[in-house]
């Protein structure tokens, strides 16, 4: 489609341009964090843009890795910060998509044993998948006297804020069979905090398990095709040349587009900024042109005088 509108890629749009891609694509991904909104403070405009998606027909879904939450807490936020359209059945995370890969895909017989928050648990266990509890253990168990559960199938790693040696030891335990799978929700490496702080991701927990299993994890979350998979199970008839995937990192964002056969658009209210965009594109490297986006707009509500002339036109 990018070359419909005769870019190469990479290519800031605005107006007339903007409005042709509305005209021409019936689905859109958006990732939250960095596009929709910034920790409790929805992006200006934000709620207006998937309004107007939505009272134009255009079918509307949103794709973030963020695991910490089950997806009923997405939809009280989204309702929280003004997004009043929003349903249920439109928010796929990577906790809700794991749930799904290890109930319908695998159909994993036996435990999963959760390096990760309690909303991640929470999403396996409305999915119907058997999690190991964790029970608080003695503050003086090791891995040498701690009781390991003898059904478990699956490890399943997400953003952990408790994680703990003794917890990272019982999943390399686990994951010496060589039938227990090894999953991760995403591979982010790091979210940005403000102050410049950041806060290590999913991503970082994963390549500790990597290193200390010697095994590598299949990734859930965006950029595997997977979280598309499960948009395409739920909306039939999801044509990948009728999509954009708009989201602010490229490493994940893009690259998920990319991998999909989707067109992709860069926001830069997040995490990847234009410059970094341009040097994938004038890499060497052929392997780093799937970061680059085809277009790039400085925020989403770049989308709404698109919809006023829209709108003009059918007065």
């Amino acid at each position: 489609m990018a070359g419909a509108f005769g870019f190469k890629g990479c290519q800031k749009i605005r107006g007339p341009q903007i409005r042709g891609l509305l005209e021409a694509k019936d689905f859109f991904l958006f990732d939250c964090d960095g596009v929709i909104w910034h920790g409790e403070n929805a992006i200006t405009g934000a709620a207006k843009v998937v309004s107007s998606l939505i009272r134009h027909g255009k079918n509307v879904v949103f794709v973030t890795n963020n695991c910490t939450r089950p997806r009923e807490n997405y939809v009280h936020k989204f309702s929280r910060l003004g997004f009043t359209d929003v349903m249920l059945d439109q928010i796929f995370s990577s906790s809700y998509c794991s749930a799904l890969y290890l109930r319908d895909f695998v159909k994993v017989h036996g435990r999963v044993f959760v390096m990760g928050c309690e909303g991640l648990r929470r999403e396996l266990l409305e999915a119907g998948v058997p999690c190991v509890e964790e029970a608080d253990d003695d503050p003086d168990a090791t891995i040498y006297n701690c009781t390991l559960a003898p059904d478990v199938k699956a490890v399943l790693v997400g953003h952990d804020d408790k994680l703990t040696f003794l917890k990272l030891a019982k999943a390399s335990c686990y994951l010496r069979d060589p039938e227990c799978l090894f999953l991760a929700t995403d591979n982010d490496p790091w979210h940005p905090l403000s102050g410049g702080r950041i806060l290590p991701g999913s991503g970082s927990l994963t390549a500790a398990l990597e290193v200390a299993s010697g095994r590598k994890a299949t990734v859930i979350g965006k950029p595997s095709r997977f979280m598309f998979e499960c948009i395409s199970s739920q909306f039939r008839g999801v044509d990948p040349s009728q999509c954009l995937m708009v989201g602010d990192r490229l490493e994940t964002d893009m690259l998920f587009g990319s991998n999909c056969g989707l067109d992709t658009m860069l926001t830069l209210t997040g995490v990847s900024q234009f410059e970094e965009a341009q040097g994938y594109r004038n890499s060497d490297l052929s392997t780093n042109h799937s970061f680059v986006p085809d277009y790039v707009v400085d925020t989403i509500a770049d989308f709404l005088p698109a919809f006023e002339e829209l709108e003009e036109q059918c007065d």
